[in-house]
């Protein structure tokens, strides 16, 4: 499941190369740390000219097996798998929503985020982007930490709010998350604003500087 993976990808050490800020050094090659990462990301003001939702197509069956994304990351993520029936409806199945430390029966109750909104993508670089790059990213299903099921109520809490205005209401989950938003933002070479610096690295304080596994996308 895409939750016990993270477990994994959290002790894995491996080589990580990513964009250096601009007039920043160049980063070396090398295990990576949650605040090296935080150091190294782009910072950059925000620009909301031009989104619509609608320029991520989302939700979509990449592989063609029957199943959108939702249904992918809710098959995935499922503490007890759910039934699976005719063009891939859910029923059944158990959920954790970690945002809010709530279980969750039935698929109807939750929402599957965008770990870092599609709205907070666009402001931070994704405006530049062609469709076909948006679509990935409103679909990502190769990175574990890209996509997540949460209850509706705590995902609508966040709507496209970053880490500067909204965390989970979990306190425990908060150093999760802050991996979670970082790896996202390093993933998709996305830019923070200051704020949105300054909450990432007063989060990070108080949280263990682990290493973590970030594929480049």
């Amino acid at each position: 499941m895409r939750r016990t993976m993270l477990a994994l990808l959290t002790a894995v050490t491996v080589l990580v190369t990513i964009p250096a800020a601009a007039g920043a050094q160049e980063p070396a090659a090398g295990p990576v740390s949650v605040r090296a990462l935080i150091e190294r990301l782009p910072v950059a003001a925000e620009d909301r000219t031009g989104y619509e939702r609608a320029k991520f197509r989302h939700w979509v069956d990449a592989d063609r097996d029957g199943c959108s994304t939702r249904a992918e990351v809710l098959l995935d993520e499922a503490v007890a798998a759910p039934a699976r029936g005719p063009g891939c409806k859910l029923t059944g199945g158990t959920w954790f929503s970690y945002y809010d430390d709530t279980t969750v029966d039935g698929p109807s109750g939750l929402d599957i985020d965008h770990m870092v909104p599609l709205a907070e993508a666009w402001d931070s670089g994704a405006s530049r982007w062609d469709a076909a790059r948006r679509q990935a990213y409103a679909n990502d299903l190769d990175s574990p930490r890209s996509l997540v099921a949460v209850t509706a109520k705590s995902n609508r809490s966040k709507a496209d709010q970053d880490v500067a205005t909204w965390l989970p209401p979990a306190a425990d989950a908060r150093c999760h998350y802050l991996d979670d938003w970082v790896s996202v933002k390093v993933r998709w070479n996305l830019a923070v604003d200051p704020a949105e610096r300054d909450a990432l690295e007063r989060l990070a304080g108080g949280c263990p500087d682990v290493e973590l596994d970030v594929p480049l996308a």
